[in-house]
C-alpha cells in the first residue's frame, strides 16, 4: 500500500512540475492554460513504463547542447520527460530510425533503447528534463549501439 501511495505522489508531483497549468486549472480562472503533452508512449511509440522503487527520486536538469554537440551514444533505465525550450535536437535510435523535437516540443524519451541526441542547427539546444528514478539509482547509462555485424555472430 505504501509502494502504491508513494508512486501516485511520484507521478503527482511530476505532473505538477511538467504541467503545472493543467494541475491547477480548475482551480484559478485567471490562468492561461497550454497543454504541452499528453502520451501514453515514449517517442518511439513504446508504452510508458513506470518505474517500480520503494525510493523513488526525481532529478530535473537544465541540458544546453552547443550547436554541432551530441548526448553520447546512452540509454534510460527509468522514466525521461524532455521539454525543448530552445532549438532543434535530432534523436538518432540504435535501430537507424531519427526523431527531432524543436522548441516547444514536449515529449517521452525512449527508456532502455540506446540512443544519441544531435544538435544539428546553429544555434544551443536547452531542454528541462525530467529523470524519475530511484535514489542511488542511474539515469542515463552509456552504450554504444549494437552493430547489424555484431548481431550475426
Amino acid at each position: 500500500m505504501k509502494n502504491a501511495i508513494k508512486q501516485s505522489f511520484l507521478v503527482a508531483a511530476v505532473c505538477f512540475f511538467l504541467f503545472p497549468g493543467i494541475a491547477q486549472a480548475a482551480e484559478y480562472s485567471n490562468l492561461e492554460v497550454r497543454k504541452i503533452l499528453v502520451s501514453t508512449k515514449t517517442s518511439s511509440g513504446e508504452p510508458i513504463k513506470y518505474l517500480k522503487t520503494s525510493r523513488p527520486e526525481v532529478t530535473v536538469l537544465d541540458i544546453i547542447l552547443p550547436p554541432g554537440g551530441s548526448t553520447g551514444w546512452h540509454k534510460h533505465p527509468v522514466p525521461v520527460y524532455a521539454y525543448v525550450q530552445e532549438g532543434t535536437i535530432t534523436v538518432s535510435l540504435s535501430k537507424g530510425k531519427t526523431i527531432t523535437f524543436s522548441k516547444g516540443d514536449a515529449f517521452v524519451e525512449v527508456m532502455n533503447t540506446v540512443h544519441n541526441g544531435i544538435n544539428m542547427g546553429d544555434v544551443p539546444v536547452r531542454l528541462i528534463v525530467f529523470y524519475t528514478g530511484e535514489e542511488k539509482g542511474p539515469n542515463v547509462i552509456r552504450e554504444e549501439p549494437v552493430k547489424a555485424a555484431d548481431n550475426e555472430k
